[in-house]
């Protein structure tokens, strides 16, 4: 491979993405200025850009490198809907949501939201960085009265909503158990799991998802759809004191009526909505934003459930609808007015179940994923609605998404059931198209007439059967391109951007990412740490190996029975084996401190921390065939060795 002679600029748009923009101007209702009043509404004050630094003064946020979005027309690089939804979240700062409800915006891809109580205040979310969160409670006590924190609430399982939770309390706060610190029920569980096993995968992919290593301008990231992009600050578990577990419980916290529902299975496996009776503020979290979500992230998860998700949100309309004045989320700004609020409620709710609905209609008349999204087409009224349009989710792929989960990767067509792997493919697809130059000139060919979705299926197999074709990897990048220009959607925009960048530039130098946080393997269950293990042992250096270990854990009481046979860790929790090949008594810290890399087994054992008895080296056998993962994997080209 020559990326070296590949490092070409970014080009403008063609002419057949300026086509595409000016057709969906003239489709949308562009003059409809009605979000940006709403977003606008109760600004109160603002930190200079957002800019936000840690303790080094290294930045971990700011809104100063998207300047350029504050021209009135978009650039032809950028798809004009996706221009607006850019330009709406650069709104920032404290806000006013309501008399006693205030919101932190801006400061993160996720909002916190404070509900001032009688003795102090209440804080639903606390953004993804410690910093961020702390410079956003400063922000609210510049122009409020000082007071202390006397609740906090997770509305749900994922990162930028309690990673910054130790920027607004105290660890007296988290140790004392004063300060109720509520989430909902099988928070701790999924928090801990969720993206644990597959995490250096999803860690790669989530680049492609954000465009985190793009450069911020009109030719590239401007935006992730819920946000302007992932906060790259200092994060921490803390454990909630408090479970909501049933619609209908309710809390009154520092004098202030919580009504709750729950809504698992949604946007997060652990989710759940609120209502404030007394200032009529329902707050639905992650479940009605304002754009279509992702129901299987590019990054990757568990498919999430749309019917369940358009059911909570009808049972919420049912609860609430006609008493909430003001309808506001996690991410995004609120919305105003009690038939405002119900329309857009039931039309997500509606959204959600049209997707879910045709997808699984056309999926029984023998469509495949690719087929379904071609011909699905959006009712007019949920079209002309900016708050469905696919900034972040996308009804292209999200169709997709409900296919797999209710039938999987395979269409049923033999074909597809053992193809080659993407090299050898790729090196059959240019054989039998006559060689590389001749398929590249077909390519050219359908390039200039903007047909981009084939011409990229093409060359991505040129590319695999050799990746050193600089034209190739070109042609492919300038396709990227135009693709991640013509998109609606910023997920898509992100991938194919950061896609041709790669191809062009090679994958940006980033930290390793292979230890865990030592705060998110403390809150893993043992068990939950025997599987991470699990998916790290190399098959062959395992092959022909059988270890069988007792660990006996001296604060938890737990015992479990680890066995290593036929290149599979397996385990049983309170079994021992009679005839082990050795025994491990510790405290389950010690363990944590080994899996996190922070000592190493050696040394535990040196310590103290470990006590084996038996055969030493079975242990040391065991640790040895434990692979790591750097995180940093060619997503565009083949996997180098």
């Amino acid at each position: 491979m020559s990326i070296e002679t590949v490092k070409a600029q970014a080009k403008d748009a063609s002419a057949a993405v300026r086509n595409m923009h000016a057709e969906l101007q003239a489709r949308l209702p562009f003059s409809d200025r009605a979000d940006y009043d709403d977003a606008a509404r109760g600004f109160i004050a603002t930190i200079e850009n957002a800019h936000i630094v840690n303790e080094m003064g290294r930045p971990v946020w700011s809104l100063r490198p998207y300047a350029f979005l504050k021209e009135e027309i978009p650039p032809h690089t950028i798809n004009p809907s996706l221009w607006r939804q850019a330009q709406l979240n650069m709104y920032h700062g404290l806000f006013e949501v309501t008399a006693g409800v205030y919101q932190i915006r801006g400061f993160d891809i996720a909002n916190m939201t404070l509900v001032e109580g009688e003795r102090g205040v209440i804080i639903v979310d606390c953004l993804t960085s410690i910093e961020g969160a702390r410079a956003g409670l400063e922000l609210y006590f510049k122009h409020r009265d000082r007071k202390p924190v006397t609740g906090v609430l997770f509305t749900h399982t994922h990162g930028d909503h309690w990673g910054g939770a130790r920027g607004v309390l105290s660890e007296s706060d988290i140790k004392g158990g004063t300060v109720p610190i509520v989430a909902p029920d099988q928070f701790m569980e999924y928090v801990a799991s969720e993206n644990i096993i597959a995490g250096p995968a999803m860690h790669r992919r989530a680049m492609y998802q954000f465009g985190h290593s793009l450069p911020r301008s009109a030719r590239g990231q401007i935006d992730c759809g819920l946000g302007k992009a992932m906060a790259w600050g200092s994060m921490a578990l803390v454990r909630p004191n408090d479970l909501i577990k049933t619609t209908g419980d309710t809390r009154k916290i520092d004098g202030v009526e919580f009504e709750f529902q729950m809504a698992p299975h949604s946007e997060a496996p652990a989710e759940m909505h609120l209502y404030l009776p007394e200032t009529k503020v329902l707050n639905l979290a992650e479940n009605c934003t304002h754009n279509f979500h992702n129901l299987l992230p590019f990054r990757g998860a568990e498919v999430r459930d749309p019917l369940a998700w358009s059911k909570y949100l009808a049972e919420a309309l049912h609860l609430w609808g006609g008493r909430a004045e003001v309808l506001c989320g996690q991410h995004h700004w609120p919305v105003w007015g009690v038939e405002r609020v119900a329309k857009m409620i039931s039309q997500q709710r509606d959204l959600y179940k049209f997707a879910h609905d045709q997808t699984v209609r056309l999926m029984n008349h023998g469509l495949t994923p690719t087929e379904i999204v071609d011909v699905l087409e959006m009712p007019t009224n949920l079209e002309a609605a900016w708050h469905t349009r696919g900034y972040y989710g996308h009804i292209r792929h999200n169709a997709k998404a409900i296919y797999q989960k209710y039938l999987g990767w395979y269409d049923a067509n033999p074909a597809n059931l053992d193809p080659l792997p993407r090299v050898a493919t790729g090196k059959k697809f240019v054989e039998y198209m006559g060689g590389a130059d001749a398929a590249l000139e077909r390519a050219q060919h359908d390039f200039e007439r903007g047909e981009f979705r084939f011409v990229a299926q093409v060359l991505s197999h040129v590319v695999f059967a050799d990746p050193s074709n600089d034209r190739a990897r070109e042609m492919l990048a300038d396709t990227f391109e135009q693709m991640g220009y013509a998109t609606e959607s910023a997920n898509w925009r992100n991938a194919y951007l950061l896609g041709a960048q790669e191809l062009r530039q090679g994958i940006t130098a980033m930290p390793a990412r292979d230890r865990l946080p030592p705060e998110t393997i403390a809150a893993l269950r043992t068990d939950q740490l025997w599987d991470v293990l699990g998916v790290r042992v190399i098959a062959r250096k395992a092959e022909g190996l059988v270890i069988v270990l007792n660990w006996n854990f001296t604060d938890t009481g737990e015992t479990f029975l680890l066995t290593l046979e036929n290149c599979a860790l397996t385990y049983l929790s309170g079994v021992q084996s009679e005839a082990p090949d050795a025994t491990c008594v510790l405290r389950r810290d010690a363990l944590d401190g080994i899996i996190g890399k922070q000592v190493t087994l050696l040394d535990s054992i040196r310590s103290g921390a470990v006590t084996v008895t038996g055969d030493v080296q079975k242990l040391e056998t065991l640790m040895s065939v434990m692979d790591s993962f750097s995180g940093t994997f060619e997503l565009v080209e083949p996997i180098r060795d």
